[in-house]
């Protein structure tokens, strides 16, 4: 398969529905360790374990390439797998480059020194892991200077939305905004760092305003994958068919996702 695309649950859906409109001819493996959800709980160890055993899921399906559509895994795993973990060949990639690129309107590859930015105050609601890790404020630091950040750890909102409970989800999500906003009354845009967040989009504007820029990640990510693999084709594989994977129950995940994405999606056991 050409590349795999990893989340905790379902929310990396919204990624692989982005990838999939931006590169329609793109072979994809999407791997969903719902057995194991939420990731946002748990301690650095167990979710690098727990990432590095998924990811290995879909290199056996013949991915050279897995993006990491969960931030959680993304902020405590990703660069402990990529310096000791990652096979000669593969490739395993995060979230949080393409989301700092938009935010900071800088390419990666600009290593010219941290500069201000237009946007001073930026709200970020995420996991409880992806907040304590510090990740997104850190790898903002090597691109702007200035920019101040609030990060609101949004708990049970992923669990809500596994669940099907959007009425939950929405107030959960209100809740959070109200949080924030005590911390950060006006800030300049919103970062929903969790990929299952999209799927709450409307609720988080409604609640954040209409002068707040929200930042979803799932078009940033299809846009700079697809910039990627014109950089380096070489890691587009053979396959041709399109798979579903999930540590949990097939059925129930494949009635929770066909939900999500309005289409009929099929998951079998990984």
């Amino acid at each position: 398969m050409a590349v795999g695309i990893f989340d905790s649950g379902l929310g990396g859906l919204t990624v692989l529905d982005a990838v999939a409109k931006r590169l329609p001819d793109l072979p994809l493996v999407y791997m969903g360790d719902s057995a194991h959800a939420p990731y946002g709980v748990r301690t650095p160890d167990d979710i690098y374990n727990l990432t590095t055993k998924s990811t290995q899921r879909l290199f056996d399906a013949g991915c050279d390439l897995v993006i990491l559509a969960c931030n959680t895994a993304s902020a405590a795993a990703l660069r402990r797998m990529q310096e000791g973990w990652v096979p000669e060949g593969k490739r395993v990639l995060g979230v949080f480059v393409p989301l700092i690129e938009a935010l900071t309107e800088r390419q990666w590859g600009d290593n010219s020194p941290p500069r201000e930015v237009d946007i001073k105050h930026v709200a970020l609601f995420a996991t409880p892991a992806t907040v304590s890790s510090r990740a997104f404020q850190r790898e903002l630091a090597f691109r702007a200077i200035g920019v101040d950040v609030e990060a609101q750890a949004c708990g049970g909102v992923v669990d809500a939305i596994e669940d099907g409970d959007m009425i939950l989800a929405e107030a959960l999500v209100r809740s959070h905004v109200d949080a924030l906003k005590r911390k950060m009354p006006e800030p300049d845009a919103a970062v929903l760092g969790c990929t299952h967040y999209p799927l709450m989009a409307d609720a988080f504007q409604a609640a954040l305003g209409p002068n707040v820029k929200v930042f979803s990640q799932a078009d940033l990510v299809a846009e700079s994958l697809a910039d990627y693999l014109q950089r380096r084709p070489e890691m587009v594989g053979p396959g041709t068919t399109p798979a579903y994977l999930t540590t949990g129950d097939p059925d129930r995940v494949s009635n929770r996702a066909t939900q999500f994405l309005r289409r009929q999606i099929t998951f079998t056991a990984a």
